[in-house]
């Protein structure tokens, strides 16, 4: 049925497709198919970044360094996409910085939450202005800095922990299958959330069966753990509709339904050829991306679950900011 609101939606998505073509690369929207199913009131997606380096310059020692993607062209997604609520990702080009993050919370209110790089030195006064301000975990990105020693990244996450728990965090993890494996008793043993990112970066060609993947089901399935149905094209390389992910996304919202959020990794970073070369962002539809998730998830009240229930009890969202 097409409701006032998907009308209106349309329009705007269409505006900025129109806007985006005058304006070039830069501003191409990324939602190319409209939405095709009903988005439940106070849907979030679980996983944007935030790239503005003309205000927020970009840190030196960065791995890649992406075009700016800016909290009009976020708002721009929402709307199109038909969301409320978003979460708003520390991407490592900002390193500990999270000046841009913070302003992207703060401009967009209640309907944001954040997730921040800290580190060891990261003083108290520092932390609790990051909790004031909708920060509800912090990212350890070892898949970007490429650590995938077991051993360093339990020490990372060591580090951490007194900060997170202090303040009723979680910490998410962007790593592979082979250290959450390796990790798993600890992961299970940590006294806030885990958030995995990506699927735990599983690849769909290997299946359910992959090395590692029973340990991420373990922790799903306890609780002790959340994962982000996001970025299939992480996992997959068969773009545009990831025919083959299913069978992975499916085996994580059997193993638990309450613990599963959805995110687009909206701007969908790229990587360049040199760090100071600007990278391209993967070339993602985001519409149509999101129109996966009715035939991962064919039961409505499960995807409530995923878009709605599960984000608002992690991220802390108040039904009073709808």
């Amino acid at each position: 049925m097409l409701t006032r609101r998907r009308v209106i939606a349309s329009m705007a998505a269409a505006g900025a497709s129109l806007l985006a073509t005058r304006a070039g690369f830069a501003g191409a929207p990324t939602v190319r198919t409209a939405v095709d199913f009903d988005i439940p009131r106070g849907a979030c997606d679980c996983h944007v970044h935030v790239f503005d380096p003309a205000r927020f310059p970009y840190a030196a020692e960065r791995v890649y360094t992406p075009p700016a993607a800016l909290i009009a062209d976020l708002r721009d997604l929402q709307t199109a996409l038909h969301f409320d609520r978003v979460v708003i990702v520390q991407p490592s080009v900002y390193g500990t910085d999270n000046s841009c993050t913070l302003d992207a919370i703060r401009t967009l209110g209640p309907r944001a939450r954040g997730v921040a790089v800290i580190g060891p030195s990261t003083p108290a006064a520092a932390l609790d202005d990051l909790a004031a301000n909708g920060v509800r975990g912090v990212r350890l990105n070892f898949e970007t800095a490429g650590e995938t020693d077991p051993a360093a990244i339990k020490r990372h996450l060591a580090a951490v922990s007194g900060q997170v728990h202090a303040r009723n965090w979680h910490v998410q993890l962007n790593t592979s299958l082979a250290v959450i494996a390796a990790l798993k008793e600890d992961l299970a043993a940590l006294p806030f959330p885990v958030v995995i990112d990506h699927f735990g970066r599983a690849k769909a060609a290997l299946g359910p069966s992959q090395a590692g993947f029973a340990a991420l089901l373990e922790l799903v399935g306890s609780g002790r753990a959340y994962v982000k149905i996001s970025a299939a094209y992480r996992m997959s390389d068969k773009a545009p509709d990831f025919p083959d992910a299913p069978p992975i996304a499916q085996a994580l919202v059997a193993a638990n339904p309450d613990r599963i959020v959805w995110g687009s990794n909206w701007p969908h970073p790229g990587r360049g050829t040199t760090r100071t070369a600007i990278a391209p962002p993967y070339p993602n539809d985001d519409g149509l991306l999101l129109n996966q998730l009715p035939r991962w998830v064919p039961d409505a009240a499960v995807r409530r679950k995923i878009l709605v229930d599960n984000p608002a009890r992690l991220y802390g969202f108040e039904r009073a900011a709808l």
